[in-house]
This record gives C-alpha cells, structure tokens and sequence, in this order.
C-alpha cells in the first residue's frame, strides 16, 4: 500500500469511527445533548484548536478542515460583508444517512468551525443558511 493508499484508508476509518459514534448516540436518544455538551468545549477550546490547525483567518477554518480530514471541499466566496463559505458535498454526511445515523453536521463540523472563529478573538457573526443534511449544499455566511 503506497501513502496516497493509506492516506485515503485512514481518512475513511476515521470518517467511519465517526459515524459508529453518531449511530450510537442517535440510538441512545443523546445525540442532541452530546451536540450541545461538546459545542460548549468547541467554544471554549477554538483558540487552541485554531492555534494547533494553524488557522490564521476566518476562511482558514473552513479551507484547514477541507485539507486536513478530505471530508467535504469549502469553497469561499467573498462578498462586500465577509463572505460565504460552501460546500457541494460532505463523506461523513453521506455516510451517516447510509446507516441511519444522525445529522453530523453539528457535532462534527459546523461547531468545531465555529469554535476557531470564535477563537480568533473577533466577534465573528455565523449564519448556517444550509447544510447537506437539509439541502443541496452546506452553506455559512460568516461577517
């Protein structure tokens, strides 16, 4: 197995032992009171999250977290306010719905984003107009 090989087999073990989590907790009942438990360590761990991913600017959340776990592609649009991030598709969202997990789009990626924002030290506004969970693309506007 070559490292592209096992670069591919690792991100979707790691995709997968994800899902697993999501599937339990959605089987138990808790997944929502897990959501929130661990968006409130988002919060109060972005800057060091940030720091340890090396996210310099607010794109950087999105486009760090695209190249590192190769789960969803962000795409940022600029706009005269800040701009809208967008995402066309997302393996760990796929994957959940082919088991009958819950939506992982909280837990897994949109409070983590929004912990390195918040981590940056400026009072970013976070507005998810969409995600693939609901729609046909994930989309946060952040000014």
């Amino acid at each position: 197995m070559n490292l592209e090989e096992r670069i591919k087999f690792l991100e979707f073990a790691y995709a997968g032992a994800l899902v697993d989590s999501l599937l339990r907790f959605s089987r138990e009942g808790i997944l929502e009171k897990v959501t929130e438990q661990r968006r409130k360590e988002q919060l109060l761990f972005g800057a060091q999250k940030a720091k340890n991913f090396g996210v310099s600017s607010p794109e950087e959340a999105f486009t760090k977290i695209s190249e590192l776990f190769n789960c969803s592609t962000w795409e940022i649009k600029e706009d005269n306010k800040g701009f809208l991030a967008e995402a066309n598709s997302c393996k760990l969202a796929a994957m959940a719905r082919k088991v009958g997990a819950g939506s992982p789009c909280k837990i897994y990626c949109l409070d983590p984003i929004e912990g390195m924002l918040k981590g940056l030290k400026r009072d970013y506004q976070i507005e998810v107009e969409e995600t693939l969970w609901q729609g046909k693309k994930c989309k946060v506007k952040v000014s």
